[in-house]
């Protein structure tokens, strides 16, 4: 069972790089926001997936739930920015 974790583990981090692409070439904001997002999500099963192969669930749960609030209020924020932006650019 610790070498599906493993294995599922470096697939995952692989899968992460695909977001990536539309953060770093996305044309729009609104890219670069989706993208920033999926790769949020997946860090957080990443993170999930590595607590399970240290057997170590309940502190990576802890971790995971934190990120996941951070990644929510960073990208609340930036929404924020981009909108405000284009009121004060009208």
């Amino acid at each position: 069972m610790t070498q599906f974790f493993l294995y599922s583990t470096v697939i995952l981090a692989i899968i992460i790089a695909v977001p990536l692409i539309r953060v770093v070439k996305g044309p729009t904001i609104y890219d670069r926001l989706m993208g920033t997002n999926a790769i949020a999500a997946k860090t957080i099963v990443l993170i999930t997936l590595i607590g399970f192969m240290f057997e170590r669930i309940d502190m990576f749960i802890d971790i995971t739930l934190a990120y996941a609030i951070l990644g929510f209020i960073g990208i609340l924020t930036i929404a924020k920015f981009v909108s405000t932006k284009r009121v004060d650019e009208q």
